[in-house]
This record gives C-alpha cells, structure tokens and sequence, in this order.
C-alpha cells in the first residue's frame, strides 16, 4: 500500500513567536507585534515543566481585545515539552502593527516556563 501523504501546512500562514513566558502558573502575559494582515486561526504553547495544583488557561487577545477561545494546559500528565492548542472561532481580524498578547490565567502551582506562538491565515 502506498504511504499516506501528510497534511500540507498552506502556504498562506505566517507565524508569530511570543517572548518566553517565565512562569504560566503566575498570571500574567507576553506581547508581540503582528507583522501581517489577515485572520488568526490557532495558537500554540508549549510548557517547559510540569504544572500542579490546577489546570491552568491562557487566552489571545489582540489590542487589548479578547479574543473567543481558550486553552487549557492540564496538570494532570503535564511535563517539559507538553503542547496545547486553541482553535479561534470567528473571524478574527488582524492588521500588520497589531498588538498580539497571551495571558495566562496563572491557576496551578510550581513555576513552568511557556512559549507560544500564534497561526494567522493571510
């Protein structure tokens, strides 16, 4: 049989990387400029430790403005290299020179850095 062929990343995604979190288990959040026009479409984290106590949220926003979607980083099976995701909903609209932000909500314990990054559809 012949191999599946992987899903095409489409050409059209731009992707923009977020100063490293220091703690995500203390509220707070990280900002970047977006250097396109289009729609975001998801955003990604990645944690670089285990989380305890409680799941902890995170959110987009752009210029200060929530954006519909949140992703839950969960303690249970958290650890250095766990990523999650958020699908944005809606036609969320970005200019280039927007403000992108994510924020944590900061509801676990023990001190895990994040990085994130976000997809925009151009």
């Amino acid at each position: 049989l012949p191999m599946a062929l992987p899903v095409n990343t489409p050409s059209n995604e731009v992707i923009v990387h977020f100063p490293q979190m220091a703690d995500v288990s203390t509220a707070g959040s990280v900002r970047n400029a977006c250097p396109v026009r289009g729609n975001l479409v998801r955003a990604y984290s990645c944690i670089g430790g285990a989380i305890t106590s409680a799941d902890c949220t995170w959110t987009v926003e752009v210029n200060d403005v929530a954006v519909t979607g949140t992703a839950t980083i969960a303690v249970t099976g958290s650890a250095a290299g766990v990523v999650d995701s958020v699908d944005l909903t809606g036609a969320v609209g970005v200019n280039q020179g927007d403000t992108l932000e994510i924020v944590s909500g900061g509801e676990s314990s023990s001190t895990a850095t994040g990085d994130f990054l976000v997809v925009i559809r151009t």
